[in-house]
């Protein structure tokens, strides 16, 4: 066997193991894609194409259909969580997806223009892209993937070659040829579990504007990373303000921990409930220890 025919194998064998894991979510506006996230009925899908439709189903490989409940929802990173009265259901894992390299094979499986379950190779073209959402939101820390992705794909998975979901596809860029973006693993895991947990994603508030950032090769030497938190806009009259942060710093970790995306910062406050923080700063030329007291919720607009 040469080593196309055991490519095209092992491709085989990917999707037959995959591919049953994989939902048509169905209402009467639309349609879009899910992954089975646990045996017990949980699925996991893009906010966009569930949000504020209560007619929700969801089609199994084995061609039956169930009525669908909401779990959760976040609009921040365009998750949801849906859940079926089912069990024994072929879920797929959550792979660690820092450990995604670009030019790694991936597989996109979902329902575009309700073709379930089709399937298209590609590669990971970038990592922490950012792109504009919906009422000024940024999606930020994006896989982009050259897989076809077509409208019906959203809420599907992007699998490695091991059968993990390294992404849930959430959108493409109108027009353009292999362009696609997921949402990665990595976020989708922790947010997916507080979903389940609390039906929401309640984001302590800091006031800053901030960014992930690669580091040139000689700052990655000297800190120690190769990524880390660039804040570029801090808010009066916010904790912080209140604490000293201050526009161009970088926050190398928080309580400890390194930091390479706003995702990042999130996740450790959304996780931890602390009342303190403990930002590691590097800021002209030295480091420095910052701690700020986050609000529990973001003000209401005036």
């Amino acid at each position: 066997m040469n080593a196309l025919q055991e490519l095209s194998s092992a491709l085989e064998d990917l999707v037959a193991r995959t591919a049953p894991s994989v939902v048509a979510i169905e209402h009467y506006c639309g349609h879009g894609s899910g992954v089975v996230l646990a045996p017990d009925g949980y699925v996991l899908t893009n906010h966009h194409v569930v949000a504020g439709r209560k007619d929700l189903g969801v089609g199994l490989a084995d061609g039956s259909y169930l009525r669908a409940a909401t779990v959760g929802l976040d609009p921040r990173t365009d998750l949801a969580v849906l859940q079926v009265t089912a069990r024994d259901l072929p879920a797929l894992p959550l792979a660690d997806s820092r450990s995604v390299r670009v030019g790694q094979l991936v597989v996109a499986i979902g329902n575009p223009l309700r073709f379930e379950r089709s399937v298209s190779l590609g590669v990971v073209s970038a990592l922490d892209r950012s792109l504009p959402g919906p009422r000024g939101m940024l999606f930020e820390g994006l896989i982009q993937t050259d897989a076809a992705i077509n409208p019906g794909n959203s809420g599907g998975p992007l699998v490695n070659a091991a059968g993990q979901v390294v992404g849930i596809s959430t959108a493409i860029v109108p027009y353009a040829q292999g362009i696609g973006f997921a949402v990665p693993a990595h976020t989708a895991s922790w947010v997916s579990a507080i979903l389940i947990q609390k039906g929401e994603v309640k984001r302590p508030f800091l006031g800053i504007a901030a960014r992930g950032v690669e580091l040139v090769a000689s700052a990655a030497r000297e800190l120690g990373q190769p990524r880390a938190v660039r804040i570029f806009d801090v808010t009066a009259n916010t904790p912080a303000a209140a604490a000293g942060l201050k526009d161009g710093d970088l926050v190398l970790a928080a309580d400890g921990t390194k930091v390479a995306s706003v995702d990042d910062l999130q996740r450790i406050m959304v996780l931890g409930e602390m009342k303190e923080l403990v930002f590691d700063v590097f800021r002209e030329r030295r480091r420095e220890q910052v701690r700020i007291v986050p609000n529990r919720t973001a003000p209401r607009a005036a």
